[in-house]
């Protein structure tokens, strides 16, 4: 059986030189060719001797997800359905801007949090995504946008500068492998990201949050939502087992670690259920002591989602209370929604192991 290299960090690749008898530098080595070169072939590795070369065509691949499909939005947004096996497909999103370029990335095929506004969340959930998969979507992205030269940092040739772990699934429930990836999306023989452009968002598994600041601490986003537990018991389900204050107390303690001196919180608005002036006044209150921003999330719509997006006006007048109040905030400009790659459309190919979507059809015809 051959082992695919795509699935490990320096220590791994240190470790799996040492069992075929290499010394442990070959590790940085092959990071720079895979995943800064994105070679794939061994003979091509042309700094590792004949023998050893010969000896990783035996022994290794290297294998990212399938292409399924790749679209193009008309605001330059690209979205790629990779394939990841057994009739699974995660999604991908390229977001480029005039001073940077996001790739966001999937952990899980699937979800199993069910927030109630997410098009992900409909869908199931099957498994956590292996490293491979998971840094195997940057190390398409990189490889298929080199040749477009727009897309290039000049003084880097970086094609990605940021990247946001916002994709399908929650990241911090996948937490070994989420860890490994970003350790190869920060190390500088790979992708040499600083911890300051590389973002997890979770929606708020409190013992993963702490574990991530001992372990790995990038920029964190929290997908809030709701100002009171009430709320965020119905929209967010995990709130139920890790109830806001205790959310709250969480993002203090990353703050501790983080390379930003803020937690960013985001908070999809959505008509007539979390939008009112009232809702921003709890909102202000709730999170005074908490170093933040907002970026509020216009909803995206998706069949079967049961909620609509908040009117501008509604939007901006929210926006206006929180900056009032002394916090930055931001609307986040919806991107790709006309290839369904916008905040909270993404959707693959889901296998549901949960039958979610059987136990709601089910519901549906009994109403």
């Amino acid at each position: 059986m051959t082992t695919n290299l795509l699935n490990y960090d320096i220590k791994g690749l240190a470790d799996f030189c040492a069992e075929i008898g290499e010394k442990p530098f070959r590790a940085k080595q092959l990071l720079r060719w895979i995943h800064q070169l994105g070679i794939t072939d061994f003979v091509d590795m042309s700094d590792l001797a004949k023998s050893l070369r010969e000896k990783l065509a035996a022994l290794a691949v290297i294998e990212s997800p399938q292409i399924i499909s790749d679209y193009v939005a008309a605001d330059g947004t690209r979205k790629w359905l990779l394939s990841v096996g057994a009739d699974n497909g995660i999604e991908t999103v390229f977001i480029p801007e005039a001073n940077r370029s996001t790739l966001c990335i999937s952990s899980q095929v699937g979800c199993a949090l069910a927030c109630a506004f997410c098009s992900t969340g409909k869908q199931g959930f099957n498994r956590n995504l292996t490293v491979a998969e998971i840094i195997g979507q940057l190390w398409i992205a990189n490889k298929m946008l080199r040749a477009s030269s727009e897309n290039v940092t000049p003084d880097t040739n970086r094609v990605v500068s940021n990247v946001v772990m916002m994709g399908m699934g929650e990241p911090l429930a996948n937490f070994e492998n989420v860890v490994m990836a970003l350790d190869l999306m920060l190390d500088d023989h790979a992708y040499g990201l600083s911890r300051r452009r590389v973002t997890v968002s979770t929606s708020g598994l409190v013992p993963a949050i702490d574990r991530l600041r001992e372990r790995c601490p990038v920029a964190l986003a929290v997908s809030l939502h709701a100002p009171n537990d009430h709320l965020r018991d119905q929209l967010v389900p995990i709130n139920k087992k890790y109830p806001i204050k205790e959310l709250l107390a969480a993002c203090q303690r990353y703050l501790i670690a983080a390379p930003r001196d803020f937690i960013t919180f985001e908070y999809v608005m959505l008509d007539g259920v979390n939008d009112s002036i009232g809702h921003a006044r709890e909102l202000i209150k709730l999170v005074q002591d908490v170093p933040c921003k907002f970026n509020l999330i216009p909803f995206n719509s998706f069949a079967g989602s049961g909620f609509k997006r908040s009117p501008p006006e509604a939007v901006r007048a929210f926006r206006d209370l929180l900056i009032q109040a002394g916090f930055v905030t931001t609307v986040r400009k919806t991107r790709g929604d006309d290839i369904a790659a916008a905040c909270g459309q993404l959707a693959g190919q889901v296998k549901d192991k949960t039958r979610r979507a059987q136990r709601a059809a089910r519901m549906e015809t009994v109403k």
